[in-house]
């Protein structure tokens, strides 16, 4: 049965409706990973999903692991158990954008954090979320390599406005 047809609980919230649309799939999927519950974040995703993120970014250096994710498995251990041995503190994500076309969903934001080495984590990330069957399939990740090692590693990257911390002067905060 596909997630659209199931009744789902997210952080406090019941969705039930036969056909959620994928907008409100990937903002719900959001909540879940928020969590970091295994069982929430699963339920979102298939059998064979796929996360795709620029080859060596910072997070995938960090944690001696690949930067294109295979299965629900990989993805769920991933945002359930690895991100938040990273990402210790302080976690904010400031959406920008959910924009939906029929099963493909693009999600703009910035993510800030304090990492477990007590670096501070500001990076503005575009994803692209293609779903089948009203479940997550794949998940294609944008981001400043750069920026992110230079977060993560002390790296010295610099960022156009010279900035390493600078916000973007058109955030918009957004659920």
């Amino acid at each position: 049965m596909s997630f659209s047809r199931q009744l789902v609980a997210v952080r406090g919230y019941t969705l039930r409706s036969m056909t959620l649309d994928s907008r409100t799939v990937v903002q719900a999927a959001w909540r879940a990973f928020a969590s970091h519950d295994a069982e929430q974040i699963a339920a979102f995703f298939t059998t064979d999903a796929e996360w795709l993120a620029p080859s060596g970014n910072a997070t995938a250096v960090a944690l001696n692991g690949p930067s294109h994710m295979v299965g629900r498995a990989a993805i769920t251990q991933f945002l359930a158990n690895d991100f938040p041995r990273l990402f210790v503190a302080d976690v904010v994500v400031d959406f920008h954008g959910f924009y939906a076309d029929g099963n493909r969903v693009i999600v703009e934001e910035t993510m800030s954090a304090t990492l477990a080495n007590g670096n501070r984590y500001v990076n503005d990330y575009c994803l692209v979320f293609e779903l089948r069957d009203g479940l997550i399939h794949r998940v294609r990740e944008y981001l400043d390599t750069a920026r992110g090692h230079r977060d993560f590693f002390g790296d010295s990257a610099t960022t156009t406005s010279g900035d390493p911390n600078s916000r973007p002067d058109h955030e918009v905060r957004s659920a």
